[in-house]
Order: C-alpha cells, then structure tokens, then sequence
C-alpha cells in the first residue's frame, strides 16, 4: 500500500470524517498522526456524553478532502483511549479511493421543531442541521425513541416548515432533556435545498461573528 498523505490517507493534522459502517453515525476528528497503515485521531464525540462510539474491532470509513476530490479509506478500529482526550486508533483495511458521497455541509442552526413518534409528539430545538440530517434536543415524554425508530418531522425553519420522514440515529437522555441524533429519509429535494441554503446563512453569521471578536490586527 503506498503511503502519499492527502491521497492515500489523510494529512496529519487535518480534519477527517469517521463513519461506523452501517450505523449511519459520523464524527468529526482531527488527524494526530498516520503511521505504517494506522491513523490515530482525536474525535468530537461531546453529543454523545457517557456513550461508547465506537469499540475495538468496528469497520470505519475515514472521509477527507483531497486536493481535488474527497477521499475514503475503509479501515478497523484497534484502540479506543478514554479519559479527559480521546483517542481513536485505526488500521487501513484496504486502499483509499475518491469517494462518490456527496459530503452534507452541518451548520449551528437553532429552530423548532416537532417529530411524530407512533401516539407521541415531541416539542425540541435543533442544535445543529445538515440536508442528510440534524442533531436536537426535544422535551422528554415517554420512553425515549431507540435507534433505528422512524419519525415525522416537522422543522420551522424562516421561510416555512420542512417535513420529512427520519430516522433516530441516537439517543442519549439527560433527565427530562433527550438529545438525539437522526437522518433525513426521503426529503424532497427542493427541502434538501432549503435546509442548504439556511445552514450556509449560518455558517456566514458565525463567520462574521468571529471576524468581529478577533482582534483588530488580525481581522481580515
């Protein structure tokens, strides 16, 4: 297996997706070292508090932008380190390849919504919101929805609501408060736009808004 950083695997030091294969759950990670087929990263894992991610022995897939195309490389898992930094590492199973996924921009989007779960509705907030999915937090009523349990959704973004059928990812409950994760099933593409175009007015906001905190000499 050849060994070029950005095509091969990922740059260390460089932003990487890591995907469990089948589950439908992805984290953001910063790529710490690669080193002879392994790759160590440090994950943002703080939506899923108290929860095991991933265990020694789970098929991955690491996602990262190339120069020009976004890459994939299938790989394992062989080491979780816990504690106050978390680590993963993993070894490559097989070679990268230019991925044909469509990579889903997330932006912090806070807005309403509801989801219809069998006899249930549930009342929440977004934290965050892509076209393939979002993360919210609903007021808890009931047994909290395990993962793979289907939803109605209906998300009041500005220009109207957004409905589409979904499906939860996770679930971590905090008392009266669930957090959960779900994916998007079925939405129209003219809604995938919508929430596009919404999560991209976000991302500008929270650009301005760091220009304007960082100090005069540095602001560009």
């Amino acid at each position: 297996m050849t060994s070029v950083p950005g095509v091969d695997h990922p740059e260390e030091q460089t932003e990487a997706e890591v995907t469990l294969t089948g589950r439908g759950v992805s984290v953001s990670s910063r790529v710490e070292t690669v080193h002879d087929g392994f790759i160590t990263v440090r994950p943002s894992v703080g939506e899923f508090v108290d929860q095991a991610v991933v265990r020694v022995g789970d098929a991955v897939e690491v996602f990262w932008k190339g120069e020009d195309t976004q890459r994939a490389l299938p790989a394992e898992v062989t080491e979780v380190e816990q504690g106050a930094v978390i680590r993963w590492r993993m070894r490559a199973t097989g070679p990268a390849e230019t991925s044909q996924r469509r990579k889903a921009v997330r932006g912090r989007v806070a807005v309403p919504l509801e989801a219809e779960h069998g006899a249930v509705d549930l009342k929440g907030t977004t934290l965050d919101l892509s076209e393939a999915g979002l993360r919210a937090e609903f007021e808890g009523l009931g047994v909290p929805p395990e993962a793979g349990a289907k939803l109605l959704l209906a998300i009041h973004l500005e220009d109207g609501v957004v409905k589409t059928k979904a499906e939860v990812v996770r679930t971590h409950a905090r008392g009266a408060r669930w957090l959960m994760s779900i994916r998007f099933l079925e939405i129209q593409e003219k809604d995938q736009d919508r929430v596009r175009r919404r999560v991209f007015q976000a991302l500008r906001e929270e650009r301005a808004r760091k220009a304007d905190d960082a100090p005069p000499g540095l602001r560009g």
